[in-house]
């Protein structure tokens, strides 16, 4: 099982990744970061509202189901929102340099260490 900065370190072994951070998705407050080239801070709270959105319109729908990860695609980089799998109110949150990032790869790995935390 991994700590939040074990899961974090995990993470940025990741072809590509820039930065990441464990999310609380009710509150949107980063419960630890690492890495460099966005604000955690200001990106975690913006897209912990992507998150709430998406699963209000799950509901909507009436959907039963469950989001492994969304991808975000910007001209330069991908952001990875996963919604943890063992810990109810957290999303790890990566950040990949689109040019050196295997998107695949990243996927995977985001998920294995998401099955880790322990926290």
């Amino acid at each position: 099982m991994a700590s939040i900065k074990q899961t974090l370190d995990d993470i940025l072994t990741i072809d590509g990744a820039m930065c990441a951070a464990v999310v609380d998705s009710g509150s949107g407050m980063v419960l630890g970061s690492v890495g460099s080239g966005v604000d955690m801070e200001i990106a975690a709270a913006g897209n912990t509202e992507v998150v709430r959105a998406k699963l209000k319109t799950m509901r909507a729908l009436g959907l039963s189901d469950v989001i492994e990860d969304m991808l975000i695609t910007l001209g330069r980089q991908y952001h990875i929102l996963r919604p943890s799998s063992v810990k109810e109110g957290l999303f790890l949150y990566v950040v990949l340099d689109k040019q050196r990032a295997n998107l695949a790869l990243a996927r995977r790995k985001t998920q294995e260490v998401d099955k880790l935390m322990d926290f």
